[in-house]
C-alpha cells in the first residue's frame, strides 16, 4: 500500500520502517506509536531524500528531544567551523539539528549537513531568502518564497519552521500593543517588515495550501513558528502571544487534514509561574500537538548564563508536557556561539529534558539515575564516569584533584558517607584518623 508521509501511513494503518526505529529506541509498542502518530500526537520528521538520518519521534509517551542551532551568518562564515560543531554534536548524540544559516549562498552547508547527519534536521527559510536570492526583503515575490522553501524540502531538510500564524490582524495588533520588546523571532520580524513594506498579508499564511503541497511531496514535518514569542518575561502570555497560538491551532488543522506532520513552536521567556499554564494552552489549542520550545528563559538578567537560565524552564516545561527543546547557550544575546558554547548549551538541554523525562515517567530514565545511585554506594568511579552525561569532564574534575584514599574524593577524604556505612554494613573496621 502506497503512502506519502508517515501521518498518512499511520491512518492507513502501515508500519514504517521509521516506525520501527523509533518503536524500538523508545521501547513503546509499534501499534501504539502508530495510533499516537495518526492522531498527530507524534511526529517523526524524516525527509524522503535525507538518506543518512536516524529518525526520531517527538510527542507523547516519548524522551524529550533536544535541538542544536547552527549556521552561518554575515559576521561568521567559516563554514569548516560549523561543521566542526556538526561534527561534535552528533558525537553528543543530540537528536536535532537546525541550519539557521542566513548568509550568503547557504546550499553548500546545508547538503553537507544533510549528507552527513543521523540527526534530524531543520531550518527556517525565510532566513535563507534574502541570501539565496541575492535580493531585498522588500523585493522577495511570493512565488520565490515558495521557492525557497521548495529547495529545503529537495535539500532533505526534514522540519521548516514556517511563520504562518502572524496575520495582518495580529500584526495590527503588535503596533497597537504595549510589549516591551516587539517581535524578537528572526523570521516573524522578517515577515512582518515584508508585510509592512509591500502592505500584503502574510506570505507563509496566505501561500499555507501550496506550503503543504510540499511538505506531503517529501514528508517534511511543519514546524509552526511562533512569531510573537515573548522576548522577555514582561511580554509572556500576552493576548499577542495568544492570538497567534489560536491561529497556530487552526492551521495544525489543516495540515492534518493533507496528513501533513505537525509541531507547534513555543516560548521564549517566561516567567516560571507560566510555564504550565502555556504548556495547557498549547496542548489545547493546538490539540496535543507536539511542543518545541527555545528554553523558555525563566529571567532576562543573565548574559553569559542563558543556558542555565534556559535549562531551569525547560526541566519544568518538559516536566509538564513539553516534547521537544531547543538548546540556548551562554552566548544567547551576545554572539553567535562557538564550539564551547555548543557543547556547554547542549549538557545543559540535556540534563533538562531528562530530568522531564523523569516526571513524566518516561521508559528508562529512572534507572538511569537509579545506575548512577548505586555506583555512588560501591565507590565504583569507572561505572559513574560511564553512566555521567559528561564524562570527560566528570574524569578531567578526579584527575584534577586526587585523593589519598583511591575509594573517596577530595571533598570528604575518609569522611566519605558511603565508604563509611559500606565499611559498616560490611563489618570493616572504620578508621578516620
Amino acid at each position: 500500500m502506497n503512502y506519502t508521509t508517515q501521518m498518512d501511513a499511520a491512518r492507513k494503518g502501515i508500519t514504517t520502517k521509521a516506525m520501527e526505529i523509533v518503536a524500538k529506541k523508545e521501547n513503546i509498542d509499534v501499534n501504539k506509536l502508530r495510533e499516537l502518530i495518526s492522531k498527530g500526537q507524534v511526529v517523526i520528521p524524516a525527509n524522503k531524500n535525507h538518506k543518512s538520518i536516524s529518525p526520531e519521534g517527538v510527542g507523547k509517551n516519548l524522551r524529550t528531544k533536544i535541538n542544536v542551532n547552527l549556521g552561518i551568518s554575515r559576521d561568521c562564515k567559516n563554514v569548516d567551523l560549523e561543521l566542526e560543531k556538526v561534527r561534535t554534536a552528533i558525537d553528543m548524540k543530540v537528536e536535532s539539528i537546525m541550519d539557521l544559516s542566513n548568509y550568503g549562498k547557504t546550499k553548500e552547508f546545508r547538503d553537507k549537513l544533510i549528507e552527513m547527519s543521523p540527526a534530524m534536521i531543520g531550518s527556517v527559510p525565510m532566513y535563507d531568502a534574502v541570501g539565496f536570492l541575492d535580493k531585498d526583503l522588500k523585493d522577495i515575490t511570493e512565488e520565490e518564497l515558495l521557492n525557497v522553501i521548495k529547495q529545503h524540502a529537495m535539500d532533505g531538510v526534514d522540519f521548516i519552521t514556517i511563520h504562518a500564524g502572524m496575520t495582518r490582524s495580529v500584526c495590527n495588533k503588535i503596533k497597537n500593543h504595549d510589549r516591551l520588546t516587539h517581535i524578537v523571532s528572526r523570521g516573524g520580524s522578517l515577515l512582518f517588515a515584508w508585510m509592512e513594506l509591500n502592505d500584503k498579508e502574510n506570505p507563509i499564511y496566505k501561500n499555507f495550501d501550496k506550503i503543504l503541497d510540499i511538505c506531503e511531496e517529501y514528508d517534511v514535518t511543519v514546524s509552526l513558528g511562533d512569531a510573537c514569542r515573548p522576548g522577555c518575561i514582561q511580554d509572556s502570555t500576552d493576548s499577542v502571544q495568544i492570538d497567534e497560538l489560536i491561529v497556530l491551532g487552526e492551521l495544525t488543522k489543516r495540515a492534518w487534514a493533507r496528513n501533513v506532520q505537525v509541531m507547534i513552536e513555543g516560548p521564549g521567556h517566561m516567567s516560571i509561574d507560566e510555564i504550565e499554564a502555556n504548556v495547557i494552552l498549547e496542548k489545547k489549542l493546538c490539540h496535543q500537538a507536539p511542543f518545541y520550545v527555545l528554553g523558555p528563559l525563566v529571567t532576562d538578567i543573565a548574559p553569559g548564563y542563558d543556558h542555565i537560565t534556559s535549562a531551569i524552564g525547560g526541566a519544568l516545561a518538559s516536566s509538564k508536557g513539553v516534547d521537544f527543546l531547543c538548546y540556548v547557550t551562554p552566548a544567547e544575546h551576545l554572539r553567535l556561539p562557538n564550539l564551547d558554547d555548543m557543547k556547554e548549551g547542549i549538557i545543559a538541554t540535556k540534563i533538562a529534558a531528562h530530568a522531564g523525562d523523569i516526571a513524566k515517567n518516561v521508559y528508562g530514565a529512572r534507572e538511569w539515575d537509579n545506575k548512577m545511585s548505586k555506583a555512588r554506594v560501591e565507590l565504583d568511579w569507572d561505572e559513574m564516569f560511564k553512566l555521567c552525561i559528561d564524562p570527560k569532564k566528570a574524569k578531567k574534575y578526579r584527575q584534577e584533584s586526587r585523593p589519598f584514599n583511591e575509594d573517596s574524593c577530595t571533598m570528604c577524604g575518609k569522611m566519605c558517607s558511603m565508604r563509611t556505612v559500606k565499611k559498616i554494613l560490611n563489618n570493616e573496621e572504620v578508621n578516620l584518623i
